[in-house]
């Protein structure tokens, strides 16, 4: 670059002489035989969305209501989707100087908002307007203009035991001799959902409480040993294990937006693949656990070292309610903690991260309702060891943080099954505080890697150019 320019009319030599202009269609092909073997798998053949899309919510409560509200609004044009990458997020495609950033909607084949079709099982038995002005997220302006639309959304009889969720009662409830017959039950609501509503296809996400804290075991490890151990009314197996695998036998993408064990186990893992339907989870990434997944990759990046993050939070939601018991508590405990770890590497890094104090609450607290609020104090330290603090004060709303991800998971899983993807879908890890993979490899839990891989995926669905932002063609 710092070269002699050519004089005017100088004779070109020949490594100078101009290539002959190609069409973009051609440079993008030229550009993926270049390609390291390893990122040009072929792009899957993605159907086109046609038809009603089914979505079957576990769970008629605050994120539940607050999503179907959400939607209604968008539909109406009262109301703005804010948070959802799938409706208000672009792609860049090839290079910068390409200018090519086209909306994700417009970019992959996503189901039309208008085709979304909405029910959900509950064991308390208010339909989606009761439900939703107890839940006290949305105000009467967001409420009353479609309680008409709210009120048709009647809860189907839930799978509910309070042995896994202690501080909840229910009425509208199913009953069975044993747990496979529940699941079964559970089976043909998906099918006469489906008929009724006229559906093409079906997902199904878990928006209900935080089961008791299961730890995986011999009735979780094999298909063969988890359908004996529904037949046997095994404890081990929780009610959200028997929504999977009802979902998964349907054909049905199923996500896990809680912390309890239940599609993450080796046994509805092996059922997903065998039915060739995708799933995720877990937990979804709200309000603190999202800016620990922003703040502590800055750290990582800057390389500046940890001596201890203390995290608590009050609520006042039915959420709030089921952990304020401890073996609730425990299950979301356990998905909130692993989130430094996995980021901050302390194996790799001890001096930086080898003795950090994690601790995390969360306090019930009813007048605050679904306005959740954080408090972080975190505990830096830089050059020559000087002690630091960053202290944050998060006043979220829960609820309005879950709906659009509640959305996103809907579309992206049926965009998945529709590519013909199966089992464990990583790249929407970017949705979950504990995201599921592939037992050789850790969780990735950095946000900013995590929307890379969802972008990027969505790019080779489409055949285009993965971006590594390496950019060293820039300054050829």
């Amino acid at each position: 670059p710092c070269g002699p320019r050519r004089r005017r009319g100088a004779t070109r030599s020949g490594r100078d002489k101009v290539a002959p202009k190609q069409s973009p269609a051609r440079n993008r092909a030229k550009r993926a035989a270049q390609r390291p073997a390893q990122t040009r798998e072929a792009k899957p053949t993605v159907a086109k969305p046609q038809g009603k899309l089914g979505v079957m919510l576990v769970g008629l409560g605050a994120v539940a209501t607050t999503f179907i509200a959400g939607v209604e609004h968008a539909r109406r044009g009262t109301g703005r989707p804010i948070g959802s990458l799938a409706e208000m997020g672009t792609i860049r495609l090839g290079k910068r100087t390409d200018k090519r950033a086209p909306s994700i909607r417009k970019f992959v084949p996503l189901a039309r908002l208008e085709d979304l079709v909405f029910t959900a099982w509950d064991p308390i038995p208010d339909d989606g307007y009761k439900s939703a002005k107890v839940a006290g997220v949305l105000d009467p302006h967001h409420i009353e203009p479609i309680a008409d639309f709210l009120k048709t959304i009647v809860p189907l009889p839930a799978v509910f035991d309070q042995n896994y969720v202690k501080r909840l009662h229910g009425t509208n409830v199913k009953q069975g001799a044993t747990k496979r017959e529940l699941a079964e039950q559970l089976r043909q609501d998906m099918r006469d959902f489906k008929q009724r509503a006229k559906c093409d296809r079906l997902v199904v996400v878990w928006c209900a409480s935080t089961e008791v804290f299961i730890a995986p075991g011999p009735a979780h490890k094999t298909l063969k040993a988890f359908e004996q151990a529904m037949d046997k009314n095994d404890p081990a197996i929780a009610p959200s294990m028997l929504y999977a695998w009802a979902a998964l036998m349907e054909g049905v993408p199923f996500a896990n937006g809680a912390p309890n064990l239940s599609v993450d186990t080796l046994a509805l893992q092996e059922l997903a693949k065998s039915k060739g339907v995708p799933i995720c989870g877990k937990d979804f990434k709200t309000g603190q656990t999202m800016v620990k997944t922003v703040i502590s990759p800055m750290l990582k990046a800057r390389m500046l070292g940890l001596s201890g993050w203390y995290s608590t939070n009050i609520l006042g939601n039915r959420d709030g309610e089921v952990l304020d018991d401890p073996e609730s508590f425990k299950t979301k405990e356990e998905s909130k903690l692993g989130v430094l770890e996995h980021i901050l590497q302390p194996a790799m890094y001890p001096e930086l991260y080898g003795k950090v104090f994690h601790k995390v609450r969360i306090n019930y607290y009813p007048p605050r309702g679904d306005n959740k609020e954080g408090w972080d104090n975190i505990d830096i330290f830089g050059w020559l060891g000087y002690p630091m603090q960053i202290k944050i004060n998060f006043l979220c709303r829960d609820s309005i943080l879950a709906a659009p991800l509640v959305l996103d998971l809907v579309l992206f899983l049926d965009l998945a099954r529709r590519a013909g993807m199966r089992g464990i879908q990583e790249w929407l890890s970017f949705y979950f505080k504990a995201p599921m993979h592939a037992p050789n490899v850790y969780p990735e839990h950095d946000i900013f890697i995590q929307l890379m891989k969802l972008k990027n995926t969505l790019r080779w669905m489409r055949g285009e150019d993965l971006i590594t932002h390496l950019g060293l063609e820039y300054y050829d």
